[in-house]
Formats: C-alpha cells, sequence, structure tokens
C-alpha cells in the first residue's frame, strides 16, 4: 500500500504540488520569524557581551518602583565613584554619563530617528582600559569637542577636525569633531550613531552636574565578580544598584529579548493562521480526491486491502505533502528572514551585522507543525476512505456514502458555534485575566468560530450562490448560468472552499473595523478637546521632546499661551498608575470637562493636589477631598489631595490617571522633556504664524510643529501604517486560499470532463468554457468573501462592546471592505486561470469517452 500511494502522488504532480503549498506558506511564516528574531537575539547578545567584557561589576541608577513600562532612573552622585574607588577589591573603576543625542548632517537635519542616537560622556584624563567604546582615530574629546562612531563618519562623509552639530537635552550646539570611535570589535551599533562628550560636557548638556549613571569597575586579581559586588552594596541607595557584568548583559539581553518575543510571536500567529487556512484546503482536496478515487479504493479493497490500509494509504500521502511543503517553507523562511532584514536596513532599521541564525530548533519546529497540520487535517477525508465498500468497483454511479454524522452536522455546528461566542467573550470581558489566559481564549474562540460556521456554510451556499451570481447569469449568458449552477451542485465542496476564503477576509474585516474604530474614537477626542492653535512635539512615534524647546516656542512673536505636559509613571499600591505633570495654563489649550471641580483647579494645585479622571476615581471610589498616597520612582512617597475630577472623552487624552502640578511632577520625575507643548497665538493657525514658530524652533530639529488637523493626521498615520502591515501579513491566508480554489476547480474538471466534452460537442467554444469556470471561481471566492465580512463584523461588534470604555467605537470602513469585495473578485478570477485553461483545451473525443 506504501507503493500504491507514492505512486498515486506522482500521477497527480499538479495536485499534490498545488496542495503542499497550502504549507509551504504558513510553514516559511514560522522558519522566517525563529530565523530573524534569533539572527538579531544573537547579533545583540554580542553587544552586551562585548560591553562588560573588560568589567567585572556595574553600578547603575534604578527607578525605586517597578512601573510596567519602565521609568527613567535617576543619576546618581558621582561621589560614589570616589568610595568605590577606595574598596580594597577594586582594580580600576571608570564612571560616566549616558543619555541620547543626536547629530545633525551638513543640511542640519537629524541623522537616524529619534531613539538612535548614544551619548557618552568619558573623563579623557582617566584609564579608558573598561571603555567599551574604543578610539580609532584622533583623540579622546576635551570642551567644545566630540567624537562620533566612525561608521556615521564614512557614511557621512565627516573627518577628524570638521564641525557637527549635535543637539540632546537643549538646541543644537557645534563641536569640533576630535576623533572617531568604535564599540568594541563590532564596530558599530547598527543604524545608532555614537556622540562622545568629555565627562563635565556631557554633564551639563544633560543637567547632571556632580552626577553619573554608569560606573563600570574592574576587580583585582583574585576577587570575583560576586565578591566584587558585595563589597560595593553596602555604598548604594534605593536609586542605585549593582550587578555583575554577566547577571548585567543577561538583564539586558533579556530586555531586548521581551522586545523580540513580540515580534517573533507576531509573525507566527500569522503562520498559524496561514496554516488554519491551508488544513481547511488540504483537507477539500483530499476529501474530493477521495471521493474521485473511489473506484479505486473499492478495487483495493476487492484485492484484500483492509480499512487500517487504506486510512495508511490516505494520510501516507498527507504525510508525504505535508513533509515536503515543510521542507520548502523551512528554505522559503530563511529567504524572508533575509527580506524582512532587507527591509528593516532599506527603512533606517541598521541593524548589527551578524550572520543568519539556522538552529535545530527551527527546522525541528517548522517540520513538526507543517506536516502534523497536513496529517490532521487528512484525518476526515482518510476515515471516509474506509467505508468505501468492494462493490462500488463495479456498481455503476457510485457515490461516498453519507457519514453517519452528517444528520448532527446543525446541532454539532450550534454547540461549538456557542462554545466560540462563550471563549471569545471571556477572553473580551473577563477581567482580572492573565495576558496569556485571555490570548488563549480569544484565539480559541476565534478558530471554533470559523469551524462552527464553515460547518453550516453548505445550507447557506445555495441561495448565497444564487444571489452572488445573478450578475453573471444575467450578463455571462449561457456560461455565466451554468458557472452559477456548478456552484451549488455540491454545497458541501463549494462551502469548504469557500470557508478557506473566509477565514483570511474575517480576520482582515476585523482588524479594518478596529482600526477605523480607534481612528474614529482618536479624532473625535481630538475636536473635542484640542482647542490650541499648535502643538509642539518629537511627532507621534518619537519621545517626548526637551522642555527647552518649548522656552524656545515662547519666544516667536504673537504667543499668548504656552502650556507643557509632561507624563511618567508611578505607583498607588500595587497599582502601576499613569502621572500627568500640568502647569497653569493647561485650560486654556485643552477642553476640561469636569465632573468634579473647576477650571480653576490645575493653578491651585500647589505641592499635594491632584486631579483625576473620573474612570479612575470611580474604580477607587475617591472623590473630592480624598487623600491619595503615590509612590514615585525617585523613591518619595507623597500624600495628595483630590482637588479635581475630570471626565476626559473616551477616545483619548493627553491626561494620565492622575495629574500633579508640574514643580511636583519635576520633583519626582528624572525625566522633564515634554510630550507636548500647546500653544495660542495671535490671529490662530496661519502661515506667518506656522513660520514663526519654526523660525523660533530651528535651533531643534527634532520639533515638530503642527495645527489641530496636522497633529490628528500624523497620530492616526501610525495605525494606518500599522494596518496596511497587517493586511499584507493576513494576505498569506488569502493566498493560501487561492490555492484551495484552484485545487477544487482543477479537481473540478477533471470531475466534469466528460460533461465539458458534451458541452464542447453542442456547440460551446473555448472561450465560453473559460469565462464558465472564471464565473465559478469568482462566485466561490465572494461567497467565502462574504461569510468573511459577516463573521468579521461580528467579531468586531463584539469587541468594540466590550472596550468601549477604553473609547473603541465601531465603525464601518465601508471603502475599505468595497475593496475587500474587489479583492475577492480579483482572487478568484486569478484562481481561475490554470483550471479555465485546462478545461479549454479538453480534447472533445477524449472527453466523451472518459469514464
Amino acid at each position: 500500500m506504501i507503493g500504491v500511494a507514492l505512486k498515486g502522488l506522482l500521477g497527480r504532480k499538479l495536485r499534490a504540488t498545488l496542495t503542499a503549498f497550502a504549507i509551504v506558506l504558513g510553514v516559511a511564516m514560522i522558519s522566517g520569524a525563529l530565523v530573524l528574531t534569533d539572527t538579531l537575539g544573537k547579533s545583540f547578545d554580542g553587544i552586551y557581551n562585548e560591553s562588560y567584557k573588560a568589567t567585572d561589576a556595574v553600578i547603575s541608577s534604578k527607578v525605586a518602583i517597578n512601573t510596567d513600562e519602565g521609568t527613567e532612573a535617576p543619576a546618581f552622585s558621582a561621589a560614589v565613584l570616589d568610595e568605590v574607588e577606595k574598596l580594597p577589591g577594586v582594580r580600576l573603576a571608570q564612571g560616566s554619563v549616558e543619555d541620547e543625542a543626536r547629530i545633525v548632517d551638513a543640511q542640519g537635519n537629524p541623522i537616524g530617528k529619534a531613539d538612535e542616537g548614544v551619548a557618552i560622556g568619558v573623563d579623557p584624563d582617566a584609564d579608558q582600559a573598561l571603555n567599551p567604546i574604543q578610539l580609532v582615530a584622533g583623540a579622546w574629546p576635551a570642551d567644545g569637542e566630540i567624537a562620533i562612531d566612525s561608521t556615521t563618519a564614512r557614511r557621512e562623509q565627516f573627518e577628524v577636525g570638521d564641525t557637527v552639530g549635535s543637539f540632546g537635552e537643549g538646541p543644537v550646539t557645534d563641536y569640533t569633531i576630535s576623533g572617531l570611535v568604535r564599540f568594541g570589535e563590532e564596530g558599530s551599533l547598527g543604524s545608532t550613531t555614537i556622540s562622545v562628550f568629555d565627562l563635565t560636557t556631557a554633564q551639563r548638556l544633560f543637567d547632571k552636574e556632580g552626577k553619573l549613571d554608569v560606573i563600570r569597575v574592574g576587580a583585582e586579581d583574585g576577587v570575583s565578580e560576586e565578591e566584587l559586588a558585595g563589597q560595593i552594596t553596602p555604598l548604594l541607595s534605593d536609586t542605585t544598584q549593582v550587578k555583575t557584568a554577566t547577571a548585567q548583559a543577561a538583564a539586558d539581553s533579556e530586555d531586548t529579548q521581551q522586545g523580540l518575543n513580540f515580534i517573533k510571536y507576531f509573525l507566527l500567529g500569522f503562520g498559524g493562521i496561514a496554516l488554519f487556512v491551508g488544513s481547511f484546503v488540504i483537507a477539500n482536496t483530499l476529501a474530493i480526491t477521495v471521493a474521485q478515487r473511489m473506484r479505486e479504493l473499492a478495487t483495493l479493497r476487492t484485492l484484500g486491502a483492509s480499512r487500517h490500509q487504506v486510512l495508511g494509504s490516505v494520510l501516507l500521502e498527507s504525510l508525504v505533502i505535508g513533509l515536503v511543503g515543510s521542507i520548502l517553507g523551512l528554505f522559503l523562511g530563511l529567504a524572508i528572514a533575509l527580506a524582512l532584514t532587507a527591509l528593516l536596513e532599506a527603512t533606517g532599521v541598521d541593524l548589527p551585522s551578524s550572520g543568519l541564525v539556522f538552529s535545530p530548533r527551527t527546522i525541528v519546529v517548522s517540520l513538526a507543525v507543517g506536516t502534523l497540520v497536513a496529517v490532521l487535517a487528512s484525518l476526515r477525508p482518510a476515515f471516509r476512505a474506509t467505508r468505501v465498500e468492494p462493490i462500488a468497483a463495479v456498481r455503476e454511479g457510485a457515490v461516498m456514502p453519507v457519514s453517519r454524522f452528517a444528520r448532527y452536522a446543525v446541532p454539532t455546528s450550534a454547540i461549538v458555534g456557542a462554545l466560540a461566542l462563550a471563549l471569545f467573550s471571556y477572553g473580551v470581558f473577563g477581567s482580572g485575566l492573565e495576558i496569556k489566559v485571555r490570548i488563549l481564549s480569544l484565539v480559541l474562540g476565534v478558530l471554533f468560530m470559523f469551524v462552527a460556521v464553515a460547518m453550516v456554510a453548505s445550507r447557506v451556499v445555495r441561495p448565497l450562490a444564487y444571489v452572488l451570481g445573478a450578475p453573471a447569469a444575467r450578463f455571462g449568458g449561457s456560461a455565466g448560468m451554468l458557472a452559477r449552477q456548478n456552484a451549488v451542485r455540491n454545497p458541501a465542496r463549494t462551502a469548504s472552499t469557500a470557508a478557506a476564503v473566509m477565514i483570511g477576509l474575517a480576520l482582515i474585516t476585523f482588524v479594518a473595523v478596529i482600526g477605523q474604530g480607534f481612528k474614529s474614537s482618536f479624532s473625535d477626542a481630538v475636536n473635542r478637546l484640542f482647542i490650541a492653535d499648535y502643538s509642539v512635539s518629537a511627532g507621534a512615534d518619537a519621545e517626548a521632546l526637551t522642555n527647552k524647546a518649548a522656552k524656545a516656542a515662547a519666544q516667536a512673536p504673537g504667543v499668548l499661551e504656552v502650556s507643557e505636559l509632561r507624563s511618567g509613571e508611578a505607583k498607588v499600591g500595587r497599582d502601576t498608575v499613569f502621572v500627568t505633570g500640568v502647569d497653569a495654563n493647561v485650560t486654556r489649550v485643552v477642553a476640561i470637562d469636569w465632573a468634579s471641580g473647576s477650571r480653576s483647579v490645575p493653578a491651585q494645585l500647589g505641592s499635594d493636589g491632584v486631579f483625576l479622571t473620573k474612570r479612575y476615581a470611580d474604580d477607587h471610589d475617591l472623590a473630592v477631598g480624598s487623600l491619595l498616597t503615590v509612590q514615585m520612582p525617585t523613591g518619595k512617597t507623597l500624600e495628595l489631595n483630590v482637588d479635581g475630577i475630570i471626565d476626559p472623552p473616551k477616545g483619548g487624552s493627553p491626561f494620565g490617571d492622575i495629574s500633579v502640578s508640574m514643580g511636583t511632577f519635576d520633583a519626582s520625575f528624572a525625566d522633564h522633556a515634554n510630550d507636548l507643548t500647546l500653544l495660542n497665538l495671535e490671529g490662530g493657525p496661519s502661515d506667518e504664524n506656522t513660520a514663526a514658530l519654526e523660525k523660533s524652533l530651528a535651533a531643534f530639529p527634532a520639533a515638530k510643529v503642527e495645527t489641530r488637523e496636522e497633529f490628528k493626521s500624523s497620530r492616526t498615520e501610525p495605525i494606518s501604517e500599522a494596518l496596511k502591515i497587517l493586511y499584507a501579513l493576513l494576505g498569506l491566508s488569502i493566498i493560501v486560499s487561492l490555492f484551495g480554489v484552484i485545487n477544487t476547480l482543477v479537481l473540478s474538471v477533471f470531475e466534469r470532463t466528460r460533461e465539458l466534452g458534451m458541452l464542447r460537442a453542442i456547440g460551446m467554444t473555448r472561450r465560453q468554457v473559460r469565462r464558465m469556470i472564471r464565473h465559478e471561481s469568482v462566485v466561490t471566492a465572494l461567497i467565502g468573501a462574504t461569510l468573511g465580512i459577516v463573521v468579521g463584523l461580528f467579531l468586531a461588534v463584539v469587541t468594540t462592546t466590550a472596550v468601549s470604555q477604553y473609547g473603541i467605537v465601531f465603525a464601518v470602513p465601508y471603502g475599505t471592505l468595497l475593496v475587500f469585495v474587489c479583492v475577492a473578485i480579483l482572487a478568484g478570477m486569478l484562481a481561475a486561470i490554470l483550471p479555465a485553461r485546462r478545461a479549454s483545451k479538453l480534447n472533445v473525443l477524449e472527453a466523451l469517452q472518459h469514464e
């Protein structure tokens, strides 16, 4: 039977190839995700190991509390360095300031992205043996000088002795390039620029006079890393920590791995979706194949093959298809990893140099997952094959026996659908759930929902085909009418094929509606809140902007009011809270709805006042006059009085859970950069006022001046970009489903060979045959698109209802959905090309003689 199965595959090479492609793309995404993240992980691990290669212990800043997103740690006193140098186990200690600064090119434009500029302040007269930054040309910088990395110098054609502009916490300042540096043996940090200042300049530049961010410590001979760290620990405060070099490298690597894990699981999720769609394609293809091979299977039974042998034969076919598809997908994943790397570099993300990591785990996971999906998808067709009786070999017109479970399809679908809805609702509405439990519940709910819809899809194929095939029947002549009839000839087959299309369209529709909901709710919130004439910020996808830019903007002619908003995270009990720092002018630039209190509250907050959002106050039973204890990152614990409660729109606002005065904020947080600076000018927004603001901010090239409409557009643009990425990734499932449509049509053409020969014999032209197949393919794709859009809208309704309190509204992007329908029509036409050509080339006489 093994030989029979393998010969059968070789005899149906096209069919097997198309079926294998249902596995290839999904496995390729899985393989590519693992290769890409493993490669990036190795690159960054190399950077961290290089950073602490000559070091035994690292002293650094830390926040006094642990928050969800992380808060900038305050610098510590430089006096710690003097104390450390006196310890008996210390051979060498080197202190430095480490922050962010960017270099500008010859045209005055910042080089790289907002978070791609590392600034280091070092003592040029100290021993640099522990410094991972190595001097390769020139000298270490003195006052008024800068050393930059050799990679940037080569790319921008800078040389030692040239003048270059750089900015960090202040305006652009010109420095003389004293030398060129590199990072350890790596040479560079990818696309990140390196700026080295003398220690005094760096402390002044980043408002850290008399302070340090890091001390690298080398141990005396015979002193271990752990012993050295133990000697240092008693010298440190609550906002300072010491780790061994090994532990520090591991901690830095762990932080990076968390970000890489998000990328990995994100890509693996789309690979899983493609494989899920592929399982429908495989199951449908094998089901049709088994039905068409019924006489062959019956003959094998007559010759003595047992049910188990027939079962094994079909499973072996799927095993071979799955294994071959997985192998192809495994190596296609390498190409995807290379393509993604090239894409990142093309968008300005210059990654550290490292070869691709092709680990054994990637091979095992890719081959195992792809093969397992193929085998599981074949179980139902395989068991149906075992029910073919030997008598079918000689019975004319024998058909596959109906499954004994067929009559339970509708109630089973209802049960599965109810379970799907319960799981999905639990994942969306459930409170206090761990993120893993929530995601698992949502994924299982969606998968079961697709299965439930697929189980009853055959019941709606006939009415849908009648409606969606009406244009073909009306304008396509006899070919269109026959196409519509062919679509409903075998409703189960059409439904199974359409189900593969449905899954991709449902997910794309869901993403489109949620994305439109985000944009609509955000735009509404901006329209309600933004009453300023202008905003100044670092842009939608950048970090906060130095507050010195706000002072520069305030000097522009015609400025009436300036208000700055800053943010950070603190702790109330065990909960992380988002804290906003506001000034007295905030009510002049932001329209605040007060549930309790008045617009005079921000100006009266003082050092112990706070106002809350209504949702936070309601959740914690707080009212005006309540006392709130807040733990700040600097270690301070503040007792704050609730002076007011605001009711911001659900689409978002610039205010966190709690808002304090700017003075209180600056005393409690190390980072004093502004999220937003809002301004009112005489005459309101105009070309003249815009030019005046931009001129006043010329020394701050990262600053972006925007009107309300520009602000709204720039903040919703990242959502649109994210949607495009999601559409592209979900498009893989559409591509997989196309192979399902192609397979079904190819097999259908083979099954209807005699019928097609008869149609040709009575006058149907080759062109009409191609048109008939094309119409049938489009109708099938439209059935899948209709089911997918309906399911996607249903999922979006449930989700937006659950999270409406967070500002996401249900908004249907009608134009986008129309595009999806057009894409489905185009996909149907593309899927019909090969089957239509095969059908039109049938020899009429041979077709009439076909059995």
